[in-house]
């Protein structure tokens, strides 16, 4: 009785939070406005906000595409019961939970992997390459998607067999450990993501003695913060789109600036980005962020516990035996309402500390330069002008570029 409202239950979840999606990108899609606003016609002239616009369409096609293929499929599974059947077959197999595991995730990762693999080829090479953006060369897309898959299945492997240590020795509490475990994978990756991971895909480069590298330092006098470690990040060889990150703690905080955003701004609207991105260290934004995400992370390790002690989840998914990955699947479903509430929440944390890293660049060099800087980038990425208030708030991790814009003058 209990797996069958267990079964209604993800059943209702699954539905209403593609329904919620698909709404969501309608409603964004018919805000759509006719009229560019003043400040901006001289970087949206009409052909360039006509072919944003077309851009806008397409890419929400693709993305329509792809959740309605995951969605379908994903009833699929649940439906006629496969989870269950595939997992009961591979505890015949095996008697060990990590290599049950291990069998069960490789067997669903590849196939959502092949299933939407064409529309990753689709999406980069046709739609991305039909409005200017792609620089990918096949060669390069295949080698990203290796790299992709082994480095994936490299800490997946790794996660998954703490996980499942933890489960097995310490039993009713293992979600404590598994939280204080993912808590410092957390802080790892956070710590060494630009030494580590990104050299993995692009080429990371210290920004060179220049007549840039003269005022970045004039710069970091003046506000009292030393900025050694700058680079240059070679994302021209994928797309023209321009963007710069954060990242790092301590000793490791790196400031990344892509090639295409050296190319395309002058040395005052460059300077007027990196103050922006400062303003994120210097508000304390990295550390605070961390501290939300434990304790997102905590949550998240409490209710798996408790999907894990109840069996007839597994069973709700055609399972006969409960297992340890129907008990994450089961979750990772169940737990779809929460992580919309939990990403709602970190998306407002997250625009609050663009509004503020603004700010400070306002305060310490110049409004007008980051404003400037801002509004070619939302031109060269073809941005959305004017995104649905509602779909900004459930979605957004930035606020739109209007209100950016009109916080900058006051």
């Amino acid at each position: 009785m209990f797996s069958n409202i267990w079964f209604i239950v993800i059943l209702f979840f699954i539905i209403f939070n593609f329904i919620f999606s698909s709404i969501l990108e309608y409603i964004n899609d018919k805000n759509w406005k006719n009229h560019v606003p003043e400040e901006l016609k001289k970087f949206y002239p009409n052909e360039k906000y006509q072919k944003a616009r077309d851009y806008k369409l397409e890419t929400g096609k693709i993305s329509f595409l792809s959740s309605s293929i995951s969605f379908v499929i994903t009833l699929v599974l649940i439906i006629s019961g496969i989870y269950g059947t595939v997992s009961d077959n591979i505890t015949k197999i095996t008697e060990s939970i990590f290599t049950q595991s291990v069998l069960f995730f490789s067997i669903f990762y590849l196939l959502n992997y092949i299933i939407s693999l064409p529309i990753k080829f689709y999406s980069t090479f046709v739609v991305e390459e039909k409005f200017g953006f792609n620089k990918t060369t096949k060669r390069l897309f295949l080698v990203d998607q290796i790299k992709s898959l082994l480095l994936s299945a490299l800490i997946a492997g790794i996660l998954l067999f703490f996980a499942i240590q933890f489960f097995i020795i310490f039993e009713q509490n293992f979600w404590i450990y598994l939280w204080l475990g993912l808590s410092i994978f957390l802080i790892f990756t956070n710590t060494f993501y630009a030494s580590l991971i990104v050299p993995i895909f692009n080429k990371l480069e210290p920004l060179s003695d220049g007549e840039l590298r003269r005022k970045i330092n004039e710069y970091s006098k003046m506000i009292g913060y030393s900025l050694k470690n700058i680079f240059i990040i070679d994302g021209s060889k994928r797309s023209t789109k321009a963007n710069a990150f954060f990242s790092g703690l301590g000793p490791k905080k790196t400031i990344a600036l892509y090639d295409t955003l050296i190319e395309n701004h002058t040395d005052e609207e460059l300077l007027a980005v990196l103050a922006h991105e400062v303003g994120h260290y210097k508000r304390n934004h990295v550390f605070k962020g961390l501290i939300l995400s434990i304790a997102q992370i905590g949550l998240i390790c409490f209710l798996f516990q408790l999907c894990l002690n109840e069996g007839e989840i597994s069973f709700a998914l055609g399972g006969k035996i409960p297992t340890f990955h129907l008990g994450l699947i089961g979750f990772s479903l169940l737990y779809s309402p929460i992580g919309l509430i939990t990403g709602v929440m970190m998306n407002i944390f997250s625009r609050k500390n663009e509004y503020e890293a603004d700010k400070f660049a306002k305060d310490t060099y110049d409004g007008k330069q980051l404003s400037l800087a801002l509004k070619k980038l939302s031109a060269n990425n073809l941005s959305n002008l004017h995104p649905h208030p509602f779909y900004a708030f459930i979605h957004y991790s930035h606020p739109p570029l209007l209100k950016r814009l009109n916080a900058l003058k006051n």
